[in-house]
């Protein structure tokens, strides 16, 4: 008999083939529950029927640091390079990434992984000293967080809209978890910081080999102490969910993506990131959430830092 199991997860050609039901974990009956990332957050977060989400992986670290009961399978369906998402106003005056100091810089919550991630960024790559930017968020806490007095962080008015103030120069720049789709059809008065980001992000992961993870999968921890199997099942059916989407891309066939010219982007990916970037297992990306810890701690959205280790369900730790 199989256990049911409500889980929420967005689909991505990585998920694609376990959400439409092509992958079966052992064992057990999904329940998908379709949501946006915010609410999948604020549902695991805030006790609710969900009983697996995918994950933010700086709430993750947060809620676990706060004695929230919830371990993570070590998968991490979300990963992006953040260079490419700060985007200024062109009459800002700002050229650099320095240039930022001083700056009206908008975001979409502070704790944000992506966030964090650009502004541990800017501030170890480029010495941008984050005390001296004026931060203004717009979206809401994904769980009632202090944050830390020694930022400038103010709250965008309600009903306006963080790209129209880029353009209109009220905001000077905005670092995005995801694009706006008038950035992506080319505003007025915007532009990248990093107008060469995919040199500058191939840099970067040449330099740090980190390719940063942004989300990660959780379950409630009760569920898993009484069905500590389920963890390896869901981990092992992401793994295959994930080979097949590999597969797909590595098709030598002309006709099944609608894209004339997809090799090329295929081979410089590999070239630069390796055969398997979207890697799963603690082992794998040790370094990687370490760093990420590490960032978490400076910009004082954690006061202790956590294990590696201690983020994740105890059977986790081996597989591979």
């Amino acid at each position: 008999m199989l256990l049911r199991v409500s889980i929420a997860c967005s689909e991505y050609d990585r998920t694609r083939a376990l959400i439409d039901g092509t992958v079966k974990p052992e064992g057990l009956e999904l329940r998908w529950c379709a949501m946006s990332h915010g609410e999948m957050w604020r549902q695991i977060l805030n006790d609710s029927d969900v009983q697996v989400s995918e994950l933010s992986l700086a709430w993750h670290v947060i809620a676990r640091t706060l004695g929230k009961p919830l371990v993570a399978i070590p998968v991490f369906p979300a990963r992006a390079f953040r260079h490419s998402y700060i985007f200024i106003n062109a009459k800002s005056g700002i050229h650099e990434p320095r240039d930022l100091m001083g700056k009206r810089v908008g975001l979409g919550e502070f704790p944000q992984t992506a966030a964090v991630v650009a502004r541990a960024i800017l501030q170890h790559e480029y010495g941008v000293s984050l005390e001296k930017v004026k931060w203004f968020t717009w979206g809401k806490q994904s769980m009632e967080l202090k944050l830390p007095e020694r930022y400038e962080i103010h709250p965008l008015a309600e009903g306006k809209s963080p790209d129209r103030l880029l353009m209109d120069g009220e905001l000077d720049a905005l670092i995005l978890s995801s694009l706006f789709p008038s950035f992506a059809r080319g505003a007025p008065n915007v532009r990248r910081l990093f107008e060469n980001y995919q040199e500058v992000e191939t840099a970067y992961f040449k330099k740090t080999g980190i390719f940063p993870i942004m989300h990660t999968v959780a379950m409630r921890e009760d569920l898993w102490r009484e069905h500590p199997w389920i963890a390896t099942s869901l981990y092992k059916a992401f793994q295959k969910s994930k080979q097949m989407a590999y597969e797909r891309l590595n098709d030598l066939s002309p006709y099944k993506l609608s894209m004339v010219w997809f090799r090329e982007p295929m081979a410089q990916q590999r070239e630069a990131l390796g055969e398997d970037p979207w890697c799963d297992g603690v082992e794998r990306n040790r370094r990687t959430l370490e760093t990420f810890i590490g960032y978490l701690y400076e910009q004082e959205m954690i006061t202790k830092k956590p294990a590696v280790d201690d983020l994740f369900a105890p059977n986790m730790l081996t597989l591979t």
